[in-house]
């Protein structure tokens, strides 16, 4: 789902940290899946899935006829050997290897196999495994509704029924923003006194209550590249706009606080572009309206105002820049259907 890049990241709907407007709640992620590139000739990434699964259960089926053990309930325990092993035929590397070039759409039936594939699909060693093997698929995750997501995946033309969140009435009232990042989605809200975040993650196809941010806020702009996530601006459970920023590793599930940017900003967007990170627009007030962006270079823990980088709000409720990245240009659209491509 969601271990690469995130190509189209979200944003905040409603303008105000309290009853969210009678606008549905939409919003989306383009989600990029680690997968290399392939030679002319080779195995499609379905005849792959196919043949390591094949090769799996063929696996299975002869250890079992050799003495491996079951469990009381019927489910396979391949024991130590089968636990470091996984294809014992070719060992646990070359297994790691084989199963992170199939398609993310056979790992449920990979990890049905038997409690080792389990435990490898649930620790994510093999989407880990494709970020260093340069993989990618891309997914889209999309809701209208505040407690339904629903996945795409183009690679089988099919669409999925995500678990639905646990409910909450203050959560469903509130605005909320959301985020791919590493294995999960994230989902940005607020409770009666705090504000909260909950976790959909990939590896155990169920929610959680996610890991609170340093400084807890909404409104902000954010965008993901693989397992680290950054959220700029915003405003705080007291009104507050806010000019720091935060980012987020999905392996450690822990926030780090960044330099604060050069402006306070709320209902701001944010990309990854060229390995930086842009925020775009915002107000700065309820009556200052930013046309400016910033960019904060990763490497040097530094910010850069860029100005009119956006030309304001969208449309008569006041929505954040729309914006994109693809092949490492910026794209921002307009309410009335014009698109721009913004030079940096």
């Amino acid at each position: 789902m969601l271990e690469g890049r995130s190509c189209l990241i979200s944003r905040s709907l409603p303008s105000s940290c309290e009853q969210e407007s009678r606008l549905a709640y939409m919003t989306y992620h383009l989600l990029e899946i680690t997968r290399s590139k392939r030679p002319p000739g080779s195995l499609s990434i379905e005849q792959d899935a196919a043949a390591v699964v094949a090769l799996t259960k063929r696996t299975k089926s002869t250890e079992n006829q050799e003495g491996e053990t079951l469990d009381s309930q019927g489910s396979s325990d391949q024991g130590d050997s089968d636990s470091s092993t996984l294809i014992s035929s070719i060992g646990r590397d070359n297994s790691i290897n084989c199963l992170a070039r199939c398609s993310r759409s056979d790992y449920g039936s990979i990890a049905s196999l038997n409690r080792s594939f389990r435990s490898l699909v649930r620790s994510g060693e093999l989407y880990k495994e494709r970020r260093q093997l340069g993989i990618s698929e891309h997914w889209v995750y999309f809701s209208c509704n505040v407690e339904e997501w629903v996945a795409y995946d183009p690679y089988r033309s099919r669409w999925m029924t995500l678990p639905r969140m646990p409910h909450n009435e203050c959560f469903m009232c509130s605005d909320k923003e959301s985020l791919a990042v590493g294995t999960e989605l994230l989902v940005f809200g607020k409770e009666i006194l705090s504000h909260i975040i909950l976790s959909y993650s990939i590896l155990t196809n169920s929610w959680s209550r996610g890991v609170e941010m340093n400084a807890p806020r909404c409104l902000f702009g954010s965008a993901s590249f693989g397992e680290k996530a950054i959220i700029a601006g915003g405003m705080d459970a007291d009104g507050r706009v806010l000019c720091s920023a935060e980012l987020y590793n999905s392996e450690t599930k822990s926030w780090m606080t960044l330099p604060s940017m050069n402006k306070a900003r709320r209902m701001c967007s944010g990309v990854f572009m060229d390995g930086k990170f842009y925020v775009i627009g915002g107000m700065a007030s309820n009556t200052e309206v930013l046309t400016c962006g910033e960019e904060y270079d990763l490497a040097r823990g530094t910010w850069r105002l860029i100005e009119n980088m956006s030309e304001g709000l969208n449309g008569a409720s006041g929505a954040p820049p729309l914006v994109a990245v693809v092949e490492n240009e910026l794209y921002a659209a307009q309410y009335a259907g014009k698109l721009i491509l913004l030079k940096v």
